[in-house]
């Protein structure tokens, strides 16, 4: 999503509604220890991601259960609010096979998700470095031993072909794939999260609507990290053999509805969601100084949006949606609205 769920509110949130440029960064991750398959039976899973919008709810459901938790982060000054939710902390990177083999070794269970990078940053071929994390991941499961994991991957990742960046997400799903069959793994692949809205905050205060290369009447899927964090905590304490992939959504709302239920709840009733040319995007977006290949990939997986390329096996393989709503979070819109 790192989900779709990371690069929506990135790039709105930069030509012209620049409103939050340090949401990069290193991402600290999560191990899991001693978690229950069933109420006689604990497990060790490892969980990357430590305190994110996904991995933070998820620990405190783990917690919440009685299960023993160790939070792995790259940041050393994380320590103590790791260990203030009861989990134990450890340091290291996912950059490190080294580590991550150590860390995985006699666990029953891990949940591997990719952190964000910076996209304007120029030096950065994203599709190498994503690929390269998978193959980390994969030498470090197939070394240290482990039979079940659960990875976080995207909507969209089911094509090579017409869903710009999210092509990263394919790519790591084929190297996980490559992985022994004994090895059982379960794809998550959440929607576009609530959270990107945020990256109209600025447009709504300067223009005066949400403005994107999408939009209408058409539904599209949302959801919440707090209905991902669920099924990943339901999945990954199963007793799951082969492989299997599972789509993760909260609501489905068109964007015209999305703009009328965030213009209600911040006092803006007659809000409109502005609909421009790829081009026009594409040029905003390289004009704030994006990598171009980052800023194609973002024009060309909001055109997806609209040939319908990046839903269609979504609908196919439509999911139970998640308890969460758009009128929910737009309560959480709000505050962030009236904050800035």
């Amino acid at each position: 999503m790192m989900v779709f769920s990371m690069v929506d509110q990135v790039f709105y949130s930069q030509i012209d509604f620049d409103y939050n440029k340090n949401r990069f960064g290193n991402f600290p991750f999560l191990i899991v220890e001693e978690f229950c398959d069933t109420k006689n039976n604990t497990m060790k899973i490892i969980i990357t991601g430590s305190l994110g919008h996904i991995s933070k709810p998820l620990m405190q459901n783990l917690v919440k259960r009685g299960h023993l938790v160790t939070v792995v982060s790259s940041k050393p000054e994380k320590q103590k609010e790791i260990e203030s939710f009861g989990a134990k902390s450890a340091i290291g990177t996912i950059e490190d096979v080294a580590f991550l083999t150590k860390t995985f070794r006699g666990a029953d269970a891990v949940y591997c998700m990719e952190p964000s990078v910076n996209f304007f940053d120029h030096s950065i071929d994203f599709l190498q470095y994503y690929s390269q994390l998978a193959k980390n991941y994969a030498e470090a499961i197939l070394q240290s031993g482990v039979k079940r994991v659960v990875h976080l991957s995207s909507i969209g990742a089911h094509t090579n072909k017409g869903i710009g960046m999210l092509v990263y997400h394919y790519n790591i799903e084929k190297i996980l794939e490559q992985l022994p069959s004994d090895i059982a793994i379960t794809t998550l692949r959440p929607v576009g999260f609530y959270y990107n809205l945020f990256g109209f905050v600025n447009p709504i205060k300067t223009q005066g609507a949400m403005v994107s290369n999408y939009g209408g009447d058409d539904k599209e899927p949302w959801v919440s990290p707090i209905d991902i964090a669920d099924v990943v905590a339901e999945e990954i304490t199963k007793n799951f053999t082969g492989r299997k992939t599972l789509y993760v959504a909260s609501d489905e709302i068109s964007p015209n509805e999305a703009a009328g239920i965030l213009g209600q709840a911040i006092g803006k009733p007659d809000l409109k969601w502005l609909v421009i040319p790829h081009e026009q995007l594409l040029n905003g977006l390289l004009a704030a100084g994006m990598n171009p290949q980052a800023a194609k990939g973002f024009v060309e997986m909001n055109a997806g949006r609209v040939s319908g390329a990046l839903y269609e096996d979504y609908f196919r393989n439509r999911p139970l949606l998640g308890k969460v709503k758009m009128k929910d979070f737009a309560k959480e819109f709000a505050s962030v609205y009236n904050q800035k």
